[in-house]
């Protein structure tokens, strides 16, 4: 059995389907909300004469950029060569490489 999906774009405000290459999705932001809205093209420029007096008097802002998390940083860098070779001498079992376990690094700062 064969399916077939149709995917219609349809005017937003009237209800218009609108047809492949018709129409355009209208993108806004209010109140520190952003939106988008699928619209025929008369609606689409209905919208943009209703809001271009708010526009023509307002001031652009730059988009908001958006926020990193800073990275935490070790509060008590260690060389961790040292504390690998300290937990081998103090018998525990670490490896070579990655991630040196939370207990050994609280160890090695008790110890030191």
């Amino acid at each position: 059995m064969a399916r077939k999906i149709v995917h219609q774009l349809v005017d937003d405000i009237d209800g218009t389907v609108l047809d492949p290459g018709e129409g355009e999705s209208v993108s806004f932001a209010l109140d520190g909300k952003s939106y988008e809205i699928d619209l025929t093209d008369a609606n689409a420029e209905k919208l943009r004469k209703a809001v271009a007096p708010y526009i023509a008097a307002g001031r652009r802002v730059a988009a908001a950029q958006p926020q990193r998390t800073p990275r935490r940083r070790a509060t008590n860098s260690r060389d961790l060569a040292d504390v690998r070779q300290w937990a081998k001498d103090n018998g525990y079992t670490v490896s070579e490489r990655g991630r040196v376990p939370g207990a050994i690094l609280e160890a090695y700062d008790a110890a030191h």
